[in-house]
């Protein structure tokens, strides 16, 4: 019997956790499969184990594992696939194929567009600072800038740099430097997280503490339930069920990991 395992980032702060929990049950109504659970990969329950444990226990024999993950890094290339490798080796006879986050998705665009909008009109020289979390993966930066150019085709920003929370450079604090250098009267700061946290917080914190001169720094809200969202990662089970035919219509890369290959953990996606 078929299973959909969601798994989320996991958060210290119980707000984050709910939300994150929310958004992976609401992701369910699909009903792609009689057995789904929610799994977190760290700092909250049920762990990885315990949503796949739960599956068996529900009597699946293949597991569709979803990593509701913003963008492709560490996690998604290695920790998942570590910890799918260990349950493998403890359940044999259960068949996972794996799907991959987000990533770089079209809709993601009219989401950031909409978080913007929510808090001020643009004005006519207007920027953008989008805010990951970062990596010292370099498809991070290089998804992150790839969003960001999507974001300045879709909508006239003067400019639309990026930085990040961790682990990379421009740090958070380098980005707001050259965007108050820049002399722009709005800077939209957006942040690329999906659900709040220390993180989100911290931004809050900092940009309070902002003393700009004829500049307005505006923080917005970081990506949270949406609509285009839940549509991602519809499309993205759908991929790591195999099924064909009903994904929209986008430009999507093939992401190959040697850890699925090398135990025989299936990735799957479309070319």
């Amino acid at each position: 019997m078929q299973a959909i395992l969601y798994i989320g980032h996991g958060s210290r702060i119980e707000e984050a956790r709910n939300q994150a929990a929310r958004f992976m049950e609401l992701s369910m109504e699909h009903e792609l499969a009689q057995i789904q659970e929610i799994s977190f990969l760290e700092l909250a329950h049920p762990t990885i184990e315990e949503g796949f444990q739960r599956c068996i226990e529900r009597g699946a024999t293949q597991i569709a594992v979803v990593p509701v993950l913003l963008l492709t890094a560490g996690h998604a290339k290695t920790d998942i696939p570590l910890e799918l490798e260990r349950l493998q080796k403890r359940w044999r006879g259960i068949h996972i194929t794996y799907g991959r986050p987000f990533g770089v998705h079209s809709g993601i665009i009219d989401v950031l567009i909409e978080r913007i909008h929510e808090q001020r009109q643009p004005v006519d020289d207007a920027m953008v600072l989008l805010v990951g979390r970062g990596s010292s993966d370099p498809d991070v930066k290089r998804d992150l800038r790839e969003i960001a150019d999507l974001l300045q085709d879709r909508f006239p920003f003067k400019r639309v740099d990026i930085s990040f929370l961790t682990a990379t450079e421009p740090s958070f604090e380098e980005g707001l430097e050259l965007a108050r250098q820049s002399g722009h009267r709005q800077v939209f700061v957006v942040p690329y997280l999906l659900f709040t946290g220390i993180l989100m917080k911290s931004m809050e914190k900092t940009i309070r503490n902002l003393t700009p001169v004829n500049q307005e720094f505006i923080l917005c809200k970081y990506l949270g339930y949406h609509p285009n969202l839940q549509k991602v990662v519809y499309e993205r089970t759908l991929e790591a069920l195999g099924v064909e035919g009903r994904t929209l219509t986008e430009p999507c890369y093939t992401y190959k990991n040697e850890t699925l290959k090398k135990h025989n953990l299936e990735y799957r996606t479309k070319a």
